[in-house]
């Protein structure tokens, strides 16, 4: 029995499509902070006595359909261990799920941690962001902490995560706003897609990123948040552009997340120096140096309840430890 730790992230570049539907390996590389204050915690056990998988998040037992997806991850690590038991997963997820928030970047890091290490498998970090990958491709990026790069490969093996910077030594720092907790109506692997599939600006969207990882990747040398923020809000907004101009039209947007753009550009705008950031959902996650936190917080509360601002500095890699010692893992 093995339980791992796993906290999301959320991207500076983002990832939005796949090359590959079945391994997930995408069109671009990407760039994220691993979070802090947003994780999951799974533990696994290999139990010869179960006559199938059995999934409890958040101590809800799911039904065999709502756990396929789980059970078809689990089969990938019986297939590399050679483990033919079923397995007993208990999840604790400390992020609202299918909201915009990486939650399946957390909840598939820890399942690859915890899975793997309960089946006998000892893998490296990188080995852990592929098997990470198969489950959600943002999952690859929360095996390390900090600032880390997912490259996108051609392949299983050349497409994997690696950190540039796991502890941060500059003020790099993230705020959620939580707008919307409900499951989106788009899931981000549908959206993905559409846009793949119908954007006739997908082919830009290409030459955005790789200029933008570059630009991302000199300004984090430089320690420069003003740089790095101006760069994850303009490649958002890009990839925001993708959702509007696929066929059908979707959007994750809505009036509170314009509200929230209109409030972080109205701050800058009085000489506080923050950004904003969205994934696939409505929150938006604010950048700055944490040296201005109480002042992003004070004029973030002109509009939205002080309880629905999380701040959050960068988080760690994953942690695995052995449930029957206690001894850690990794």
């Amino acid at each position: 029995m093995a339980t791992a730790k796993a906290h999301t992230n959320i991207a500076l570049v983002k990832y939005w499509g796949k090359k590959d539907q079945e391994l997930i390996i995408p069109q671009t590389d990407s760039l994220s902070l691993t979070l802090n204050e947003f994780y999951t915690t799974t533990r696994v056990n290999f139990d010869p006595n179960l006559a199938a998988d059995q999934v409890t998040i958040n101590h809800e037992l799911l039904s065999p359909a709502a756990a396929k997806r789980t059970s078809a991850f689990l089969d990938l690590v019986r297939q590399r261990s050679g483990r033919q038991q079923f397995a007993r997963v208990d999840s604790i997820n400390h992020v609202p799920t299918a909201a915009g928030l990486a939650s399946s970047a957390s909840a598939f890091a820890a399942l690859a941690g915890a899975a793997s290490a309960a089946a006998g498998l000892s893998l490296d970090r990188r080995e852990l962001s592929r098997l990470a990958r198969r489950g959600s491709g943002s999952a690859t990026r929360s095996i390390f902490g900090g600032l880390v790069e997912w490259h996108r490969g051609h392949d299983d093996s050349t497409s994997f995560a690696e950190p540039i910077m796991e502890k941060l030594d500059f003020g790099l720092e993230m705020l959620a706003i939580m707008i919307n907790t409900k499951k989106k109506k788009v899931t981000s692997r549908q959206g993905m897609q559409a846009s793949v599939t119908t954007s006739p600006y997908y082919a830009s969207w290409r030459e955005v990123v790789a200029t933008d990882m570059q630009a991302m990747k000199d300004a984090i040398n430089r320690r420069d948040i003003p740089a790095i923020g101006h760069i994850a809000e303009e490649n958002a907004l890009r990839m925001h552009a993708l959702t509007l101009s696929a066929d059908p039209g979707y959007t994750y947007f809505n009036s509170a997340t314009l509200t929230a753009i209109q409030t972080v550009r109205a701050l800058r705008e009085n000489g506080i120096d923050c950004y904003f950031t969205m994934d696939a959902g409505p929150n938006v996650k604010v950048i700055y140096d944490r040296q201005d936190r109480d002042r992003v917080i004070s004029g973030l509360t002109q509009t939205f309840d002080r309880d629905q601002l999380v701040v959050s500095p960068a988080g760690p890699g994953i942690q695995i430890w052995n449930e029957d010692n206690n001894q850690a893992l990794l």
